[in-house]
């Protein structure tokens, strides 16, 4: 069967959206993850001493198999590469979790608490943000899509 001009404008539309929609949600969960590796000294919640734990963070497609890792210097210094993660978040596909996690044995005890000591919360509190963000990046891609 025979598509028209206006099935064919359609059908460009609605793969347009959905191009749209995994950039939103690609663009949201790299925002969320800079907001979660947001240093205190920089105005977040990631705790840093030495950087093993902000450069802990791992990511995968589905289910990941994360083992925690000690810190191998605990006197060094470890810097954070975001390409690694960015790659995962860019290769996902609209139906595909993506799952992040830090293996740094004392990440939980970091983010929530141990033995009297309060935690930063740095995973919750990123997350609690990705409604805002979403519909952040939503506005932007709108106003793009209006030039």
């Amino acid at each position: 069967m025979a598509q028209g001009p206006f099935a064919a404008s359609v059908g460009d539309w609605v793969a347009a959206t959905q191009q749209r929609m995994d950039a939103v949600r690609k663009e949201s969960a790299q925002r969320v993850v800079e907001i979660m590796q947001t240093p205190v000294a920089k105005g977040g919640n990631m705790p840093v001493k030495t950087g093993f734990l902000r450069a802990s963070l791992q990511g995968a497609i589905g289910q990941g198999a994360f083992t925690g890792r000690v810190n191998p210097n605990p006197e060094g210094a470890f810097g954070y590469d975001a390409a690694p993660i960015s790659l995962i978040i860019a290769g996902a596909k609209p139906s595909d979790a993506i799952t992040l996690s830090y293996v740094a044995v004392y990440a939980a005890a970091a983010n929530y608490g141990s033995r009297g000591r309060a935690g930063r919360q740095f995973v919750g509190l990123a997350a609690q943000q990705w409604q805002r963000v979403v519909s952040e990046v939503a506005a932007e891609a709108q106003q793009r899509a209006a030039r």
